[in-house]
């Protein structure tokens, strides 16, 4: 049984699924960009299942969780400030934290600067944010591939565009580019309801214009000393294998799998191989507390 409630911190509310015992094991689930915590509804079950005490917000921006106007208030210092308070309302001295795409530069942000914090940290599809800063420094066809991170600087534009024909643009990305049937219709059910919340568009895109105005880098060496793995489709349109392979670099305890035939969406494409590496990573590194 999963239950709806809102964590409150410093003027921040944040729409919280939750299921499984109370005294499980806590997992934090980090949904992305342009999607809501229904990224994780094939984790979420299987999890809850197995023992952990799940917890899946809508960050920041998203569906009915708070949406400050401010750019600054998205910036990535701000939002591990969500997931730790997402920690303490659970009571959890440690917890496993799993992130895709805009979740897991969260989680990724989260590892290096609160990583006492963590049993386990999973990475679903991006890279530790010193690679992914390098590649677009360095990488002109990686500035290409993140066209649309630029585009999203201009005032209110972006917002208008997506909106378009029912947010066409949204709902043809994430079909073309995941596998096929990887989204059914009541996916993107779900997904058209959150998109329409009033404030939702402009705190989504903010993530972007955030990142882009300050260019944050990690305090200190930018290392994760927690036990980490990186799960990785290899048909990612936007990012590219070697970054995978190059966040183990900024790692001092982890692991790489790949999955030749899944795409960014790796959730959606291998729901049964990212519950199965989850629960085994869990496992190995039980939480603590």
């Amino acid at each position: 049984m999963m239950e709806v409630i809102n964590i409150e911190h410093n003027g921040i509310s944040l729409e919280t699924r939750v299921a499984g015992p109370e005294n499980g094991e806590v997992v934090i689930l980090l949904h992305g960009f342009p999607e809501c915590w229904a990224t994780w509804k094939h984790q979420i079950p299987v999890l809850a299942e197995a023992g952990y005490r799940v917890y899946v917000p809508n960050q920041r921006g998203y569906g009915h969780s708070s949406k400050p106007k401010a750019v600054s208030a998205y910036h990535v210092d701000r939002l591990i400030e969500d997931v730790d308070a997402i920690r303490k309302f659970s009571g959890a001295e440690k917890i496993h934290l799993v992130g895709h795409d805009w979740g897991a530069i969260i989680a990724w942000w989260y590892a290096i600067h609160m990583g006492d914090n963590l049993s386990s940290l999973s990475v679903l599809n991006v890279p530790h944010p010193e690679v992914f800063l390098n590649s677009l420094k360095a990488n002109p066809l990686q500035v290409l591939k993140s066209w649309y991170m630029f585009f999203f600087q201009i005032p209110w534009l972006p917002e208008k565009m997506i909106s378009l024909f029912n947010y066409m643009t949204f709902r043809k990305v994430l079909t073309l580019t995941s596998n096929k049937g990887s989204y059914q219709p009541e996916d993107i059910k779900t997904l058209l309801e959150h998109w329409r919340i009033p404030g939702a568009m402009t705190g989504m895109v903010n993530y972007y214009r955030s990142v882009i105005r300050t260019m944050p880098h990690p305090k200190g060496d930018g290392q994760v000393h927690c036990p980490t793995q990186i799960l990785w489709g290899e048909q990612d349109l936007a990012l590219t294998l070697p970054m995978a392979s190059k966040s183990l670099d900024y790692t001092s305890r982890a692991r790489l799998f790949t999955y030749p035939d899944a795409t960014h969406w790796l959730a959606h494409d291998k729901p049964e191989e990212v519950n199965s590496r989850l629960i085994e990573f869990f496992t190995t590194h039980k939480a603590v507390n």
